[in-house]
């Protein structure tokens, strides 16, 4: 039995240099780029509409969706509180039905424990369960370093590995493609593709089903991820709405599922909330085609070796900050990119992490260390239709500003942009002074020329702020004067 220690200050983050959780560039940079391309944005514009109007019509069915969701995030807060006693629970009962459990610090103790445990079966070939743990700790690249041919077998995930591209949402990886692009990928990189293949979904379905048919039946080994894990029995469930996650999990010799440690609940009770939850949040669905569950082994039915790895990368980090801690609430439903105006115009990749949208903006850089970055807490208009949709009600504006603020405390020397705030708190806290900048401001009007806001004629480093936010035009009188004039006061 392992003894944890979680929301100890001071324990490490994600390390760098393995996984996905940053981003070569920072947010806006990346953004810039993204918006050039209108196909994305149409793309992305015709997908989350479709998904938010299913999402809203299945929700609308439950009368009690509010109570649901206040439930949801109760039992996500109690089971923070004591997720260490939870954990040592959960390997105790997966222990006893013949699992094993492994203790992962960070994602390369992750790669490390399951790079081993494939290569001690003999195979060369792995194949997955749609699992955004794996992609955050980079295991295909992993597994690949060391001569494993690693299949993704969700469409989606399918999509991304043979275009070489990267996930752009938790929910649909390959949101960003239409069907026309999804039918070149196929046609350019299926062996023996039916050379009449269109942009039919049926027919770009039933060729990933060939493709994959062969792979599922020959597998020795097999990884996935979990939604959720159940502590008073051990059992593991992951959800989804192809089949494929059901072949992975019941067709090979060996199983190892890595998880992150904060998707534990306490009891079946407490998953039965859930799972109410999740699929009307994610897929719009009243339920999910396939929920399957499992704990440990079981002789002469499915695998018969399974291994799970409990992965922190950072997460016992995130659980020492009492107001970013809500972020571990996620269950990676992926409603909240669902409604982010960023998001949807200018997609996943512009985030730099396998976490994108809002959830990700406050995850990654808990998990990374905000400095690490710094840009995505910045990246919401804070209008705060995440936390309306957000099946646990995780107060995601909240927590953005509490990064942003932690972000600039962190700098040594203050930012131009601190500098000018200070200098407005200064003219603010005396009235002659904020009455003289009042007259000052009136020169506006004359670079105004009538119009309702300001042209972004300004010099650096005022041109930076103004260059993505429109200045209203300084009113013809202050609010005093109007008071004065209206009340005589």
């Amino acid at each position: 039995m392992t003894a944890v220690h979680l929301g100890m200050p001071g324990l490490p983050t994600a390390p760098r240099g393995v996984g996905h959780l940053r981003g070569t560039e920072s947010f806006p940079d990346a953004a810039r780029h993204e918006l050039r391309n209108g196909q994305l944005r149409a793309n992305l514009g015709h997908a989350t509409a479709t998904i938010r109007g299913k999402r809203a019509g299945v929700v609308a069915e439950v009368p009690d969706w509010e109570q649901l969701r206040a439930a949801g995030k109760a039992i996500k807060a109690a089971t923070m509180a004591r997720l260490d006693e939870h954990l040592v629970e959960l390997e105790r009962q997966v222990t006893a039905r013949g699992g094993t459990v492994h203790w992962a610090r960070d994602a390369n103790e992750a790669n490390a424990i399951v790079t081993a445990l494939v290569q001690a079966t003999g195979t060369t070939e792995v194949v997955k369960v749609k699992s955004m743990a794996t992609q955050e700790i980079g295991l295909n690249e992993a597994l690949e370093a060391v001569g494993l041919d690693v299949f993704e077998t969700d469409l989606a995930e399918l999509i991304v590995q043979l275009g070489e591209d990267k996930p752009s949402h938790i929910l649909v990886p390959a949101i960003h493609k239409n069907r026309a692009e999804i039918k070149e990928i196929f046609a350019r990189t299926i062996p023996g593709v039916d050379p009449e293949l269109t942009d039919d979904p049926r027919q770009l379905a039933m060729a990933a089903r060939t493709h994959l048919r062969e792979r599922f039946l020959r597998a020795r080994v097999a990884v996935s991820g979990a939604n959720f894990a159940v502590a008073e029995t051990g059992t593991l469930s992951v959800v989804e709405s192809e089949g494929n996650g059901r072949m992975c999990l019941t067709l090979p010799d060996t199983l190892i599922t890595v998880m992150g440690i904060e998707k534990v609940v306490p009891t079946w009770t407490d998953l039965e909330v859930f799972l109410q939850l999740l699929p009307r949040s994610s897929t719009g669905e009243r339920m999910n085609p396939y929920t399957s569950t499992w704990a440990g082994v079981t002789p002469g039915d499915g695998p018969q070796e399974f291994h799970l790895v409990l992965l922190d990368n950072g997460r016992t980090a995130v659980l020492a900050d009492e107001v970013g801690r809500e972020a571990l609430h996620c269950i990676r439903c992926s409603a909240c990119l669902n409604v982010c105006p960023v998001y949807e115009r200018t997609g996943g990749h512009a985030y730099g992490s396998v976490y994108p949208g809002p959830i990700g903006a406050i995850l990654s850089p808990q998990l990374t260390g905000v400095e690490d970055n710094a840009s995505l807490p910045y990246a919401s208009s804070l209008c705060g239709a995440c936390y309306e949709v957000c099946p646990v009600a995780i107060d995601i504006p909240s927590i953005l500003v509490h990064l942003r603020a932690e972000h600039v405390e962190a700098q040594e020397h203050p930012t131009a942009e601190a500098l000018a705030f200070r200098g407005l708190a200064k003219a603010m806290s005396h009235p002659r002074l904020w009455h003289l900048a009042q007259r000052g401001a009136r020169l506006g009007r004359l670079i105004a020329r009538g119009k309702p806001t300001l042209p972004n004629v300004f010099p650096p480093p005022i041109s930076g702020w103004t260059r993505s936010r429109d200045l209203p035009t300084p009113p013809t009188r202050t609010f005093v004067q109007q008071w004065t004039e209206e009340h005589g006061q």
